[in-house]
Formats: C-alpha cells, sequence, structure tokens
C-alpha cells in the first residue's frame, strides 16, 4: 500500500469518526421535527377545540374525530379524546359506524380505559368484546371496578369465560366466580367488593391512619362499615362524621347502626326502591348468614332505575333495548310479534264492525265519526294505564289502595268523558246537522272514556296479581277493550235508534 493510499485511509477514518457524534443529534433533530409535525396536525385536526376538559362530547370535537378516522390520520385521536370523560368517550363510540368503532378503539391503543365499558350500550359492548382476544379482554376485565367486570364477564360464553379464568391473577378470578354465582339483575351482580371496613374498636385516630397509608383502598368511597370479628356489619360511618370527629373517639360511639342491610339476592329494582325511599348513598350487602360481601353505591342504583325505566318504556311499545345499535334483522325480529298481537286486536275490533255493515252503509256518517270514539277511548285509557304500570314499579299502589285509584280514575274517565261528549256532539251538529248523531255519539264517548278509566286500572293490576309485567302485555289488552267498547256502543246505538 502506498503512502497516498494510507493518508487517504486515514482522511477516510477521520472523517467517519467526526460524523459519528452527529448521527444521535440528527435522529433527536428528526425526531423533534416528526413531532412538532404531528403537533401541527393534531391543531389543524382540532380546529380549535379548546385543551381543557369538556363537559360533554362537542359536535366540532366528534367531527374532528370522524375527520381523522377518514384521513387515515389515526396518531392524532388519542390526543383529540384526552379532554373527554371515559362517558363522553362511549358517546363518541356509539355514534361511530361498527368499522370506524374498531379503528377508533385501536388507535387509542394503550390510551383506551376500561371504564368505558361501562358506559357503553350494552349491544355495542357486546359486539366490540366480540373482537377482542384474550390478551385484551384479561387487561380490561382487571382494570374494571368489580361489579363492571362481574357484568362484562357474564356476558361472555362459556368457552370464553373459561379461557379468560385461566389467565387472570388469583384475586381477580375469585371475584368473577363469586360474582356470577348470583342471580342475574341480583344485589350480588350489582355490588362492588371494594370497600372500606374497619372493626369496631378502632378510635378516630386509628381509621384516619388507616386510610392515609393503605394503598388499595376504592378510588372513590363514602361509607366506612365497621364490622365484628365474624366480619358481620354492625355499623355504617359517614366520612363526614369521621372527619368531625376527634381522633380518641371510638368508632363505635360515633357509628350509625341503625343502618340498611341489602341481601345479595334481593332484586336490582327493589334495590333501586330501597335507595329512594330512604336516601341512601350507599348500602352494604350481607350474605345469608349476615357476613359482609360487598356494596352498592348511588352512581350504581342511577344505572338500575335509568335501566329499568328504560325497559318498561321500551316493553310498553313492544320494542327491544337493542333496536337502536342492534342489526336490521334482529330488530325485525324483535318487533314482529308485538306487531303480530296488534294485528289480532284489529282484527276483534274489525269483526265488532262487521256486525254492523248494514247500519254503516245506510248512514254514512256513522263511519266517519265512529273513530273519533275508539280513539279518544284508547288515549285516555294509556294515560291511566301510564299512571297504573308507573305507581305499580314504584310499589305505590297495592291491594290497600287499589280501591280508591280505581274509583278516582273511573271517575275522572266520566268527568272527561262528559267534556268531550258535549265538543264532539257539536261537531257532529255543525258537520251532519242531525242532532241524533249528535246525542248517540255523545253517549257512546262518555261509555268509552268511562271504560277507559275503569280497564286502564284493572288491567296492570290483574296481570301484577298473576305475576305478569303489566307494562309487557297491558298496552295490547287496553287497545282491544276501547276499540270494542267504543265501536259497539256507537254503532250499536244507531242501529238501535237510527234504523
Amino acid at each position: 500500500m502506498t503512502s497516498d493510499d494510507r493518508s487517504t485511509d486515514k482522511a477516510e477514518g477521520a472523517a467517519a469518526v467526526e460524523e459519528a457524534p452527529r448521527k444521535p443529534k440528527e435522529r433527536r433533530r428528526d425526531l423533534k421535527a416528526k413531532i412538532r409535525a404531528l403537533e401541527a396536525e393534531i391543531a389543524e385536526t382540532r380546529e380549535n377545540v379548546p385543551e381543557e376538559p369538556l363537559y360533554g362530547l362537542t359536535p366540532r370535537l366528534e367531527a374532528a374525530v370522524i375527520r381523522a378516522l377518514e384521513q387515515d390520520r389515526l396518531p392524532v385521536i388519542p390526543r383529540l379524546l384526552r379532554p373527554l370523560h371515559p362517558a363522553d368517550q362511549a358517546d363518541l363510540i356509539e355514534r361511530l359506524a361498527p368499522e370506524q368503532r374498531l379503528t377508533l378503539i385501536a388507535a387509542m391503543g394503550a390510551t383506551f380505559d376500561a371504564d368505558i365499558l361501562a358506559y357503553l350500550d350494552e349491544t355495542v359492548r357486546d359486539d366490540l368484546v366480540a373482537t377482542w382476544g384474550e390478551e385484551e379482554l384479561t387487561r380490561v376485565l382487571s382494570a374494571l371496578d368489580s361489579d363492571d367486570a362481574v357484568d362484562l364477564f357474564g356476558e361472555l360464553d362459556e368457552e370464553d369465560q373459561a379461557r379468560i379464568l385461566a389467565a387472570l391473577p388469583a384475586k381477580d378470578r375469585i371475584l368473577l366466580e363469586e360474582g356470577l354465582n348470583f342471580p342475574e339483575d341480583s344485589a350480588g351482580r350489582l355490588m362492588q367488593r371494594e370497600m372500606v371496613v374497619v372493626p369496631s374498636h378502632w378510635t378516630v385516630g386509628q381509621t384516619i391512619d388507616f386510610l392515609r397509608t393503605v394503598r388499595n383502598l376504592p378510588d372513590d368511597f363514602y361509607d366506612i362499615f365497621v364490622i365484628d370479628p365474624a366480619h358481620r356489619p354492625v355499623g355504617e360511618l359517614a366520612l363526614s362524621h369521621l372527619l368531625r370527629s376527634k381522633r380518641p373517639v371510638r368508632v363505635s360511639d360515633i357509628m350509625r347502626k341503625d343502618f340498611r342491610r341489602v341481601p345479595a339476592t334481593m332484586d336490582q329494582e327493589e334495590v333501586a326502591l330501597l335507595f329512594r325511599q330512604y336516601g341512601l348513598v350507599a348500602a352494604p350487602v350481607v350474605s345469608e348468614d349476615e357476613r359482609l360481601l360487598g356494596v352498592i353505591t348511588v352512581d350504581d342504583v342511577v344505572d338500575v332505575i335509568d335501566e329499568e325505566a328504560e325497559e318498561d318504556l321500551m316493553r310498553l311499545a313492544g320494542v327491544g333495548e337493542s333496536d337502536l345499535y342492534g342489526s336490521l334483522w334482529v330488530t325485525a325480529k324483535t318487533r314482529f310479534p308485538w306487531l303480530v298481537m296488534n294485528l289480532l286486536t284489529a282484527i276483534a275490533a274489525s269483526v265488532v264492525i262487521g256486525l254492523f255493515e248494514a247500519a254503516i252503509e245506510k248512514v254514512v256518517a256513522l263511519a266517519v265519526l265512529m273513530p273519533i270514539v275508539a280513539s279518544m277511548g284508547g288515549n285516555a285509557g294509556t294515560q291511566t294505564l301510564t299512571v297504573a304500570v308507573r305507581a305499580l314499579a314504584m310499589r305505590d299502589l297495592d291491594t290497600r289502595n287499589a280501591v280508591k285509584f280505581i274509583a278516582k280514575e273511573t271517575l275522572v274517565g266520566s268527568l272527561n268523558g262528559i267534556a268531550f261528549a258535549v265538543m264532539t256532539a257539536g261537531v257532529s251538529i255543525v258537520w251532519f246537522g242531525d242532532f241524533q248523531i249528535a246525542w248517540i255519539i255523545a253517549i257512546a264517548m262518555v261509555l268509552n272514556l268511562i271504560v277507559a278509566g275503569l280497564v286502564g286500572t284493572l288491567i296492570p293490576l290483574g296481570l301484577d296479581r298473576f305475576k305478569i309485567d303489566p307494562a309487557v302485555a297491558s298496552g295490547v289488552f287496553l287497545t282491544t277493550v276501547t276499540d270494542v267498547v267504543g265501536f259497539f256502543a256507537f254503532l250499536g246505538l244507531a242501529t238501535l235508534f237510527l234504523l
């Protein structure tokens, strides 16, 4: 090798040595440039959406997220969703198309909060969970509060449950297995196991020190439950009372002893009524031997009240809770039986009309006016029915006050019947100039509204007596009765006096 070659090699080596220190700097510059570009993209996408926490999902932010999904700018999505509460993120997921939901959750990655599942519509949540693997489900179940985890886990099929249980830590596995042993929609399924308990011999100071030092306490709690050596609740202590008491005072001296215990097998609707009746914030759940199992808090009860009210409303109309997010076929299939029942009731009313076909052919005014009588009876009956079903659901109506309620609603129907009889009679006189038809429709109107008030109370009371949900079947029976009575009264009187 010549001296020139050696000098050239040395020069190239020196140049390489000089370039090496610059590479980390260049990488940092490139990384900073990418970060600035991503921030600029986020700023452009957000379109002046404020960074501070938002109350609710704004249309502007929703449009920004949808635009980011459509333009495949997925890295900006976690920053867009960061100000939103899990409930607002759940609203956003529900509003998206099914394929967009999966893309959004994939883009959220590790920022996906498991609490979102607690706020999602059940149908949407089931669709999402069906696409997740064992690892994702295990991570989500471990992150959720015990009550939400049991609720989600209970919706999986047995095969998936077995696989997930095998992958979960022993503590989480035991909680899920115990939770599933309770009946569905019971207090045992509704309760959460995370709670604060202290022995009765502790002082206020010991309790406060315990709360300050222990790390695995619930994120939010309102009451502390005092237990005996057998783990039975003997008292309930509100945080406000604890903080206002002096440190040497014993917990047993300031705890409430007249608190409400909830059996684990109690139906969740009864639990909601208990909270409503006594204005509870939290209540302990106990087993058959009175041992403390968990706690139900008012936020869970609010969900139950909303769920039960929605269920009654949907059933009253013959639709299911999955109608909004369910598939076309499932929605049509669930509504079909209800519509069949309505068809049968309509046929029954038509049979009554057919009995007076000759009268209708001779007096055309009867065909024009008879829907008025049936419609008014149906609407008046629905008003009474709604009040009765609600009163039964809230335990405000029972055998003790049923007679008084029936008498009142029948009298209300009578008064309204007289008022509308006068109005419809006046309309028929102006319309057809026939006083006979006027007093016939007036009498029919009074009779049908009296019957509507009567059956609007008797039908739900009777169904409840036979353990049939009044919200499901009352509407069909009411419509049939008011249509048949309305048509029969009006057309029967017309046939008797006009022909």
